[in-house]
């Protein structure tokens, strides 16, 4: 694991850094959760995390009796043409970990530009 450096994970997933790409302007992060990785900037993982709170907010199954585990529900990814369909654990899990990460960044940008005043 030397080649990145990781800004955030839970059970679920990791964020990360590649350490090649530390020296762009604009380095991307790379987001792994079940078996699938996104390479996106921080406005995509806002975007990505808005995704999540529509589809918490579209839950169509409360009457279900699995509804915890069931995968009823279809989160749209920062990539159009990909959508997840995912059950309330992932979706909660997956919402954690972008969140956890944009928390991190925008915390690590506020002290290097507060350290800089």
């Amino acid at each position: 694991m030397n080649t990145i450096d990781r800004i955030y994970s839970n059970t679920f997933g990791i964020s990360f850094f590649w350490k090649k790409d530390t020296d762009v302007a604009i380095p991307k992060i790379q987001l792994v959760f079940r078996d699938i990785g996104f390479l996106l900037t921080l406005n995509e993982l806002k975007d990505f995390s808005n995704s999540c709170s529509i589809a918490i907010a579209s839950q169509c199954c409360d009457q279900c009796i699995n509804y915890t585990n069931c995968k009823s529900l279809l989160l749209r990814t920062p990539s159009e043409k990909i959508d997840l369909a995912v059950n309330k654990n992932e979706l909660d899990q997956i919402q954690e970990l972008i969140n956890g990460t944009i928390f991190r960044l925008e915390l690590k940008d506020w002290v290097k530009n507060t350290s800089l005043n």
